[in-house]
């Protein structure tokens, strides 16, 4: 993690790298900390290298995206100073969790994805799951989902730090505890006959009384009753050859020791073999005990064989009427008996209501709890999204976020987000769609970028905690120009002094404030379209700069070095204030 300026920089995304990637043949760019910027002229391609980042943090895949003519596509991102928070799930996903991250991904020209984390076989959603610990794509269309309710409270909620999970859960349990009710209502006396039912095969069952083991333990005794008679003549039949007839096992083990023993002395290599008859001899010794002891038993034992046959055959007899197998009884009478204290509950008017009046009062406490974390939020979002807009030409200008009450309450709580704007001093601010153009659409999606950016709780993080996200700006000061350029490039540089900012831009003013700046070019090779990405300093960027502010050629050199000199000292914009993380 270097310093810049007294603060310390973030080092996220490390390099890129593509093959047979849309008009790339092949590419490998490193970057760096702090604020770097992409330029080019149109349809150079100065987007594909967010499209290519897009796919392997798991976005859709379409075999359009191939050079023409590759068989397959190729495309891996190394990021370092990993977040504390996606270590946990590299290790809970089964992935090297070291303090770099690599995620690689082809596409064929079948539409086949393959994906790897760290080298090892990964599915194209853990690549997404990765990406919302790593990267944030600000899009020239983000305005787009500023008019949406659903983006706009998702936005706020992740600015108050609340997982909606929660409240979701919790209206769903509200909403299961009221069918349940009205089921036990409407259908109570359908609920008594499928209880009386199965209150009747559960006595059946209950009457045999089947053991969870024990249809294998009858089976395995009475084989053993049923062959008693081969097993007690097998076993003696084996004693008589092992120790009492005549030339016996132990007898020869004997008469072997007994001429070994005597010439011992005179040769030591002996010793191991009469230690491995002396050892067989015990063997010998010990089977045969083994089998007298078994003799010894009673195995004719009539009666318990005829008690086998009885409760085989009461087995036999349930299973048959109940249609199951016999070994499956005493797992259909545990599933019998929950159905029916399942039943039972169903039925039981007073318990239902007394559970949902407890799921709706927990649901209102928790959804209570969310209104109060969203107002404050959005007060201070408001604020913020408010002070940045007076440098975007939006002077006098007013956002707020307003909260709408539902008439009923729903999974995401109490009300819903609308974020409306007054676009002069004095104005009552309407939902954004209604009252502001598109180009003042652009400025408020790139203020609340910058402001949510610099707001979210990753980037509030200690210092010291590694990591917070790469913020990716693609093209979002379209429709952006003049004086609002010079305050939208220092507020992109300011940005990149606490966090890792890229930012494909077509305004002059906003590429001469990067850190880093890179330029496509798209040349013809061979009758075919290549795009090509190289780092400019000195002449050959203020040459570009010059390019873009268009004009005289040296009117324009002398512009884009007068920018440049100026962005090496800006004045520094007011930049919202970081909100405090909600816990």
């Amino acid at each position: 993690m270097r310093r810049r300026n007294g603060a310390r920089v973030r080092e996220m995304l490390k390099r890129l790298s593509l093959r047979d990637f849309v008009i790339v043949t092949e590419l490998e760019v490193e970057f760096e900390a702090g604020f770097s910027v992409l330029t080019g002229e149109t349809g150079a391609g100065k987007s594909i290298l967010v499209d290519a980042l897009q796919l392997a943090l798991g976005s859709r895949g379409d075999v359009g995206l191939l050079r023409e003519g590759s068989a397959r596509a190729e495309v891996s991102a190394e990021f370092e100073q990993l977040p504390a928070a996606l270590r946990p799930w590299l290790e809970a996903a089964g992935f090297d969790a070291g303090d770099s991250l690599l995620l690689r991904r082809t596409l064929d020209a079948q539409g086949k994805s393959r994906a790897w984390v760290n080298g090892s076989p990964a599915t194209v959603s853990q690549l997404r799951e990765a990406a919302e610990h790593l990267v944030e794509i600000h899009g020239q269309h983000a305005w787009q989902r500023l008019t949406r309710a659903g983006d706009a409270r998702a936005l706020l909620d992740a600015q108050a730090g609340v997982d909606a999970s929660r409240i979701a859960a919790l209206h769903a349990r509200w909403k299961d505890a009221g069918v349940a009710l009205q089921r036990a209502r409407d259908r109570g006396d359908e609920i008594e006959r499928e209880r009386e039912r199965l209150a009747w095969q559960i006595h059946e069952l209950d009457r045999l009384a089947p053991g969870v083991s024990e249809w294998d333990e009858l089976n395995a005794e009475h084989s053993r009753l049923s062959h008693a008679q081969a097993l007690i003549d097998g076993a003696r039949s084996a004693l008589d050859g092992l120790s009492q007839a005549d030339g016996s096992a132990v007898e020869q083990t004997d008469r072997v020791l007994a001429a070994l023993q005597p010439v011992l002395r005179y040769d030591a290599a002996l010793a191991p073999i009469v230690e491995v008859l002396q050892g067989a001899q015990a063997q010998l010794a010990d089977a045969a005990h083994s089998l007298h002891a078994y003799l010894d038993r009673d195995r004719a034992d009539a009666s318990r064989l005829s008690e086998l046959d009885a409760r085989l055959s009461a087995w036999h007899g349930l299973a048959r009427r109940l249609r199951r197998p016999p070994a499956e009884l005493p797992a259909l009478l545990a599933q019998w008996k929950a159905e029916l204290q399942s039943l039972e509950s169903a039925r039981d008017v007073s318990a239902l209501e007394a559970a949902l009046a407890k799921a709706e009062a927990d649901y209102r406490h928790d959804a209570e709890q969310l209104s109060a974390l969203r107002r404050g939020t959005a007060e201070v979002l408001a604020r913020a999204v408010t002070q940045a807009m007076q440098g975007l030409g939006m002077g006098g200008g007013r956002f707020d976020v307003a909260l709408l009450p539902q008439s009923e309450p729903q999974s995401f709580g109490l009300e819903n987000v609308e974020f409306q704007v007054a676009g002069h001093a004095g104005a009552t601010p309407r939902a954004l769609a209604k009252v502001a153009s598109g180009g003042e659409l652009s400025r408020l999606a790139l203020a609340i970028a910058v402001t949510t950016s610099r707001a979210r709780p990753d980037a509030n993080a200690a210092a010291d905690s590694a990591g917070g996200v790469t913020l990716i700006f693609d093209e979002i000061d379209a429709g952006i120009g003049g004086t609002v350029g010079d305050v939208v490039g220092a507020l992109m540089k300011q940005l990149g002094q606490s966090a890792q900012v890229l930012a494909v831009t077509h305004l002059a003013q906003v590429a001469a404030c990067g850190d880093q700046h890179w330029v496509v070019r798209k040349t013809q090779v061979g009758g075919r379209a290549h795009s090509d990405l190289q780092r400019v300093n000195g002449e050959a960027r203020v040459a570009e700069i010059a390019r873009m502010l268009g004009g005289e050629r040296l009117s324009g050199t002398a512009h884009a070095q007068a920018l440049l000199q100026g962005a090496a000292t800006p004045a520094r914009p007011a930049l919202p204030a970081k909100k405090r993380s909600r816990t």
